[in-house]
């Protein structure tokens, strides 16, 4: 059993738990790895690879009983979204978009709007979180969605780029500035737009390096209408909500992150295992080893890291960002790290598509870019010393 095995075996699952992950490992090795391939090359939204997880019942993990869920552990579902992302990167955006999106109204909606709104996300729906817009990204305070109060409804104006999910999804959590609101912070509020809302158009999707199958659209919202009970707090209350969002699909973009440096680095090893140059395999070769030996160590420290602020997602801690930021940072940068040397290790082979270690370096690269640029999350680290 070698350091990366013996770091899963500590993970904290109760029995329930463990044998869920087992499950959606044998589902992503048997049947969602074996097609990734063809929905990257074809940029078709990966219809049976969420089918198959909803036959699993996974978005229940992350809804209440009471509105159909059967909610586990925060490290249970990080631990899901490592092994499908390590199986589609694709497919793991998707899924994990619905924890991203839902779980403010989770946390900050009224009992109201959980009962008409969740249901249907824990019977497979999907779900898309909009905030980025043309000149508002890592700051949000940029944002130039309006929400105007009419009577009953909120007018929304405005538009939204690079959304995952947002071609596709059931329910969208988005963020605008409340009319009549002058400071920019303070004027950022929290609405759940449903599909079909009139007014909501969906433009277009990116066609992307990496992560192919996940649809990343542009949107567009002229004069959309939707009741004023879809508000979630009172306006004003947006920027509050979305950093505690962020703090939670911060850690789950890592564990995205090391699913595909982990697939990358097992690919990578056994390669070089059965691989000979000069009469020798290449693991025997000193300055592999040393390859081999920093890898190893950087994606131990980064998942180990991964399962500590996991556990303070689930102790109900609140205050974590900077260790949110930090396993955000590192664990995408290792990501990037380990699929560019997995390609090196291969030679010639990892430059061609025959290989997947060329589609999880493409994939890796979009990690440390969403969720807050990491220059932004090297500044949030950085600031955190400054004696006040």
């Amino acid at each position: 059993m070698n350091i990366l095995e013996r770091l899963d075996a500590r993970i904290r699952l109760n029995d329930e738990e463990r044998m869920i992950v087992e499950s959606v490992k044998v589902l992503a090795r048997e049947q969602i790895a074996p097609r990734a391939a063809e929905y990257d090359r074809s940029s078709m939204f990966p219809r049976e690879n969420i089918d198959a997880l909803n036959a699993l019942g996974l978005n229940a993990m992350f809804i209440p009983e009471e509105y159909g869920g059967a909610p586990l552990s925060f490290t249970c579902y990080a631990a899901c979204v490592r092994e499908i992302s390590k199986a589609c990167a694709s497919t793991g955006i998707i899924w994990a978009t619905n924890f991203h999106a839902i779980k403010p109204l989770i946390e900050y909606g009224n009992a109201g709007q959980k009962a008409r709104l969740l249901p249907a996300i824990a019977a497979g729906g999907l779900a898309a979180l909009a905030i980025t817009e043309p000149g508002a990204g890592s700051d949000a305070t940029g944002m130039k969605t309006s929400f105007r109060e009419d009577g009953d409804e909120i007018v929304i104006n405005g538009g939204k780029i690079f959304i995952t999910n947002g071609d596709v999804a059931d329910q969208y959590l988005l963020f605008g500035k409340w009319a009549g609101i002058d400071d920019p912070k303070r004027a950022i509020s929290v609405l759940v737009v449903e599909k079909g809302a009139p007014g909501l158009t969906v433009l277009g999707t990116e066609h992307k390096m990496g992560t192919r199958a996940s649809g990343t659209a542009s949107l567009s919202f002229d004069s959309c209408r939707v009741p004023r009970a879809n508000l979630l707090g009172e306006p004003g209350d947006g920027l509050a909500i979305l950093f505690g969002s962020l703090n939670r699909s911060r850690p789950s973009v890592a564990a995205h992150a090391l699913g595909i440096a982990r697939a990358a680095f097992e690919d990578a090893l056994a390669y070089i295992n059965e691989r000979k140059q000069s009469g020798r395999r290449i693991v025997e070769f000193q300055g592999i080893q040393f390859m081999v030996a920093d890898l190893a160590a950087e994606l131990a420290l980064c998942e180990s890291w991964l399962w500590r602020v996991a556990e303070m997602v689930d102790a109900g801690e609140r205050d974590f960002g900077i260790e949110a930021s930090m396993l955000k940072m590192r664990a995408t940068d290792a990501a990037m790290r380990i699929t560019t040397d997995a390609v090196q290790l291969f030679g010639g082979y990892g430059y061609c598509a025959d290989y997947r270690v060329e589609r999880l370096m493409r994939d890796a690269k979009i990690t440390q870019i969403w969720e807050g640029t990491n220059q932004v999350h090297r500044q949030l680290i950085g600031r955190s010393f400054i004696e006040k």
